[in-house]
């Protein structure tokens, strides 16, 4: 499932030390929100009301803003001394303005910066200070649910009984909220505990009437009343035309809760501005099979004005996860290639030839390394993934002993298919979901790319060569080539798309809470 829009985020926003414009008295601030809408254009968001007189005002009105992890959404805060009443502000004096991406406000929680009349312009000691937050309730209902001495319907057997569980919408229709797995040929079932978010189980309204249908036995409205425990409750299952049949009719069979409670139910944006690092790591094919790059057919060319599809792969996902990142230091490595100074293959060498150390500063930093090993090494063989995923697994596996959802790994492999060491890379990637960790696959080139089809589990879900599934889907495969003509955030927007749940999944596994969790709501 992609998670498209993550969420909605409120921003609080105060500044201090405001330019004073006005004569004989202090500034009027208000403070405009504009988000970049492509080619150096901005489109308002939301402003706050004017502060009269103040140079340090502290903002009541909210800003309001749709979040999406897998895109760079960069934002721009405009101060402006509002002296009319008119809305457009072109009129007014600017008192200062403030760059960034809504990926760095949220990773930081909160963050305080210098205003700027212009680059590098300070408007006088004037900062902005903006805090993220998420509008949610991010309560679940968690239920299990049993039933004992249900009718049989079945002719020549017992019944299949399931659950389904309704909540009432506004014009009095009942939408259906959850239902239960299938249980055969038993009378008395107990089915598994299951977990709705409290808004889609009741719209957040714990008075909401909800209907809970057997099949076509149903039981008539039961209030969810969240304050108090349910568990332990009964109640009769009717079949409305047995009822009007019979006089002595008294159930269809009885309901039982076994459980229930109301739950915090942590959204991927919990955990990030609760402290969760995304750590990133690039592993890039060098095999043989990409062609020379001296050759203008290879995959590894470097184009007249220095790109090929590696790095523009690199870029646009990079460019998205280094906001989740404080140190912005990223391991990077090759595999495939004959390396000096000896030129023995190797699968798992830092791109900057150094072991101890293979961390390159920022995306900006993977890019160069980059351009100054491939002219050092020899494209060979074969295409083993299983070294490189191995070693961001060892990594993990270090964070998954900390008692804390403190560290997430995101492994972005680019290659052009021509994979080697397919069950070992399965096992890799089966010992992988248990830890916090996801792969990202690009495929660059014209291959038919079958075996990272196979790999990423779409399709059934993926299994070591002695049969052990995975314990959660960690692989996103995307080809390149189906972006080759789509806009430059589109290759990012799909690839970085099931990131936050894969996070939230492994967390929810681990029954572990954000390092810093909100507060809960009231």
């Amino acid at each position: 499932m992609a998670a498209h829009c993550v969420s909605k985020v409120e921003l609080s926003i105060s500044c201090s030390n405001l330019l004073d414009k006005d004569v004989g008295s202090k500034s009027d601030p208000l403070c405009v929100l504009l988000q970049s809408v492509g080619d150096d254009k901005w489109s308002e968001v939301e402003r706050t009301e004017r502060v009269k007189n103040c140079q340090d005002p502290e903002f009541s009105t909210k800003l309001h803003i749709d979040y999406h992890f897998e895109k760079v959404q960069k934002l721009k805060f405009g101060v402006y001394d509002i002296d009319n009443k008119s809305v457009d502000l072109k009129d007014d004096d600017f008192l200062g303005g403030f760059e960034c991406t809504l990926g760095q406000i949220v990773s930081s929680r909160k963050i305080t910066r210098p205003l700027q009349l212009k680059a590098a312009k300070p408007a006088g000691k004037g900062t902005i200070t903006i805090t993220a937050e998420e509008v949610k309730d991010n309560r679940a209902v968690v239920m299990e649910v049993e039933a004992k001495n249900l009718d049989k319907k079945d002719m020549f057997g017992k019944s299949d009984p399931f659950l389904e569980f309704f909540k009432q919408e506004e014009d009095g229709k009942w939408q259906l909220v959850h239902r239960t797995e299938v249980i055969k040929n038993n009378l008395n079932p107990s089915w598994k505990k299951f977990m709705v978010s409290l808004h889609t189980f009741c719209s957040g309204d714990l008075n909401k009437p909800i209907k809970v249908s057997k099949g076509f036995y149903v039981q008539s409205d039961v209030n969810f009343d969240g304050s108090n425990d349910l568990t332990g409750v009964e109640f009769d299952c009717i079949h409305p035309e047995k009822q009007k049949k019979k006089k002595s009719y008294k159930n269809s069979g009885v309901i039982r809760i076994k459980y229930c409670k109301l739950e915090a139910q942590y959204s991927f944006l919990d955990y990030v501005m609760g402290g969760c690092q995304i750590n990133f790591t690039v592993g890039i094919d060098f095999t043989g099979s990409n062609g020379d790059p001296r050759s203008p057919d290879s995959l590894h060319y470097l184009s007249p004005n220095g790109v090929n599809q590696y790095l523009s792969a690199i870029w646009s996902v990079g460019q998205v996860v280094q906001d989740y990142d404080t140190d912005k230091l990223f391991p990077a490595f090759g595999f495939g290639a004959q390396v000096p100074p000896n030129f023995q293959v190797s699968h798992e060498f830092p791109l900057n030839f150094n072991p101890n150390s293979p961390y390159c500063q920022g995306v900006q930093g993977i890019v160069d390394a980059y351009r100054m090993v491939l002219p050092q090494i020899r494209l060979y063989g074969p295409t083993n993934f299983s070294p490189i995923i191995n070693h961001v697994t060892r990594i993990a596996s270090g964070a998954a002993q900390q008692p804390n959802a403190a560290q997430y790994f995101v492994l972005l492999i680019i290659t052009d298919g021509e994979i080697t060491d397919l069950d070992q890379t399965r096992q890799a990637i089966v010992n992988g979901s248990k830890l916090p960790m996801s792969i990202i696959i690009v495929g660059v080139g014209e291959a038919d790319f079958k075996a990272m089809e196979f790999l990423d589990g779409d399709n059934g879900v993926l299994k070591s060569v002695t049969g052990e599934p995975v314990a959660r889907d960690i692989v996103q495969f995307v080809p390149f080539k189906q972006f080759a003509s789509a806009p430059k955030e589109a290759l990012a927007q799909s690839v970085l798309a099931e990131v936050p749940n894969q996070l939230v999944s492994y967390f929810k596994m681990r029954n572990m809470a954000p390092v810093n969790p909100p507060s809960p709501v009231k």
